[in-house]
């Protein structure tokens, strides 16, 4: 064969490939739930049959790029099954899914790295807020997986925290960087998570090298009214996201603070211990109370930028958990929700 003739079949091969090469805008369609154009962006399937986490592996890059631009995407009518297959999807996010260590909510080990959502009473509602910004260290991507949804309600709003920096006061805001935040929580009370569910072990050493390194005062306490572990840890208000440079609203003040319970819980719980003893509390960082009227003011503002959708059965919600908050919907019926947390 002339090298001519072996250069035109070479051509032609290359030709053929690329003929049944078919490219991410056939794959997939995106849009939008709502006419503004606001969150989240919707991904469904243009073809058949579609893997989600087989396509999430091969389009990884375009998925960072869509999270750091819109901050959420919901993945819609991929026909996800089970918790395998969402396991499957999350390692095709990132590379590194997170355990839920120092933990401030009741969850179950579903799977790997999958845990339920927060099980609170189906009439709780949960407020937005960044997953662990009560910490100095939090997952990047946080996902929520519908296997069955709420006959009513149930739904994950979600919230731009850079809105929600936005709209607070400068005042209050000024005030908030000055002093920063101090979480303080008592285990052991049998009213709240207990130490060993939190830091996953039942070594009082494991713990103490795990606060150590991320910064957390302890203090062993063996008392009738106070027994178990107390700590106290100063952590940010805002923070700046590594890759847009943007600021955000990130902590967890108005949720952890007493004022957030209601009324009639909030004054039990103040009968039978004092103020210190509280399961968790917080204080700006100099230890000085937290006005009430400020947190309410803040937790209006997050009702306020609250986005929400009705979930249907097999949805992925992948939020960038420092540009958008979440929080969860009182709801009747069986509702299951998984997550998963990636860096």
């Amino acid at each position: 064969m002339s090298n001519a003739s072996f250069r035109k079949l070479k051509k032609l091969g290359t030709i053929s490939r690329k003929s049944i090469t078919v490219s991410q805008d056939e794959l997939i369609k995106t849009s939008y739930l709502q006419s503004d154009n606001s969150l989240p962006l919707v991904v469904q399937p243009n073809v058949d049959n579609l893997n989600l986490a087989v396509w999430t592996q091969h389009n990884r890059a375009w998925i960072e790029n869509q999270l750091w631009k819109h901050g959420g995407i919901l993945f819609r009518d991929f026909q996800l099954k089970n918790v395998a297959e969402f396991q499957k999807f999350m390692q095709g996010v990132s590379d590194n899914l997170l355990d839920y260590s120092y933990g401030s909510t009741p969850r179950n080990h579903v799977k790997g790295n999958i845990y339920t959502s927060t099980e609170y009473p189906a009439t709780h509602y949960i407020p937005l807020h960044n997953e662990m910004s009560y910490s100095r260290n939090w997952p990047m991507k946080i996902a929520f997986f519908c296997i069955n949804k709420a006959l009513q309600g149930g739904e994950t709003p979600i919230a731009d925290s850079r809105k929600i920096f936005a709209r607070i006061n400068a005042r209050i805001k000024e005030k908030f960087l000055q002093k920063k935040v101090m979480y303080v929580r008592n285990y052991g009370l049998g009213l709240d998570l207990t130490w060993q569910n939190v830091f996953n072990t039942s070594s009082k050493s494991e713990v103490e090298a795990y606060c150590h390194q991320a910064g957390i005062e302890f203090e062993w306490r063996d008392s009738d009214t106070s027994p178990g572990l107390k700590t106290r840890q100063i952590c940010q208000v805002i923070a700046k996201h590594p890759k847009t440079s943007e600021i955000v609203w990130f902590n967890q003040a108005h949720l952890f603070h007493i004022s957030n319970l209601e009324p009639t819980v909030r004054a039990q719980l103040l009968s039978n211990f004092k103020e210190e003893d509280l399961p968790r509390n917080v204080y700006y960082g100099d230890g000085s109370a937290i006005e009430s009227s400020i947190l309410e003011e803040i937790r209006e503002i997050y009702q306020q930028e609250s986005i929400k959708f009705p979930w249907q059965e097999g949805d992925v919600l992948l939020l960038d958990n420092m540009l958008y908050a979440h929080g969860r919907m009182p709801f009747q019926g069986e509702r299951k929700v998984v997550v998963g947390m990636a860096k």
